[in-house]
């Protein structure tokens, strides 16, 4: 029997999917100045806090706080609003509002140690060419074998889903007991084969059999690893090898984060293929009150809209 069995934390992960799914829209928010998602801008700083020498507790923290924040704040991040004016305690304060709107299903105590980091983020030097390719090598989504692959448009990058997994390990690790620094340090680096290896989804897993997948897997993991510092590639063969199970709970809260970031992605598609106007005009106030609020309904309605 698994924590996940109790029914206090099936209810929890219940109670975080709102705030999970507002995070893993990060995928999709762009700013100007900066290629990338905001997610795939977060994993290669992340990986160059990391190759710079920072502890990854630090970097676990700081990232996953930041990444709660950006759930509301989207590309408006310390960086923007110190070059906006504001001093540090004015950045805090804004962040802190960020954050406590959307925190309140987080583990008490995990949340106020992610709400005593927010702030300004380290600028370190280049990242590892791992968080480039990652960037730009695309996933599979949802393949199955024997079928052809369902395309959606446009696809997420490994570098969106290794952020995402990585942060969602965090928040889920009080849920089944873990330690949250394991599962972020995973979720940032399950995916190092794909550095090289194009994604074709389970289905290509099948076709290339278990023994030539595991072998192309260390392959191409070790590859990755020989290129990092000797203490960090160290650490994250340890959190690697938590990968084939889930009989530990930091193990349980990286695939916990893994399969809840792939269905999330799964409900976004289909979301947005959904999505009608009026959702925008009622729900979300398109055109919401303001000075001018009665001449914009009289225009959209002279227009038929």
């Amino acid at each position: 029997m698994t924590a996940l069995d109790s029914t206090g934390t099936l209810t929890a992960l219940a109670g975080l999917r709102p705030l999970l799914a507002e995070i893993g829209d990060a995928k999709r928010v762009r700013v100007s100045g900066t290629p990338g998602s905001l997610a795939e801008q977060a994993f290669t700083r992340a990986w160059a806090r990391l190759v710079a020498g920072e502890d990854v507790e630090t970097v676990a923290f700081s990232e996953t706080a930041a990444a709660v924040a950006r759930a509301r704040l989207a590309g408006i991040d310390a960086t923007v609003l110190t070059a906006a004016g504001l001093d540090d305690a004015g950045v805090e304060t804004v962040l802190r509002r960020a954050f406590d709107e959307v925190a309140g299903p987080l583990d008490n105590v995990l949340r106020e140690r992610l709400r005593a980091t927010l702030g300004p983020l380290p600028s370190p030097g280049s990242p590892p060419p791992l968080a480039g390719a990652l960037n730009a090598q695309p996933r599979a989504g949802a393949t199955a074998p024997g079928r052809p692959r369902i395309m959606v448009e446009p696809p997420e990058s490994h570098g969106d889903h290794c952020l995402t997994v990585a942060v969602y390990g965090a928040l889920v690790a009080p849920v089944v007991g873990a330690d949250p620094v394991q599962p972020f340090l995973l979720g940032l680096a399950h995916h190092l084969h794909n550095v090289v290896l194009p994604d074709a989804g389970f289905a290509g897993e099948v076709l290339l059999g278990d023994d030539v997948l595991e072998r192309v897997m260390a392959t191409l993991e070790d590859r990755e690893l020989a290129a990092l510092p000797g203490d960090l590639a160290g650490r994250i063969r340890e959190v690697l090898a938590l990968r084939p199970g889930a009989d530990v709970p930091e193990a349980r809260a990286f695939h916990a984060a893994d399969v809840l970031d792939r269905v999330l992605q799964v409900h976004h598609h289909a979301r947005a293929a959904a999505f009608t106007a009026s959702q925008a005009l009622d729900d979300l106030e398109l055109v919401h009150a303001g000075p001018v609020q009665a001449y914009h309904l009289d225009v959209l309605a002279a227009a038929g809209l």
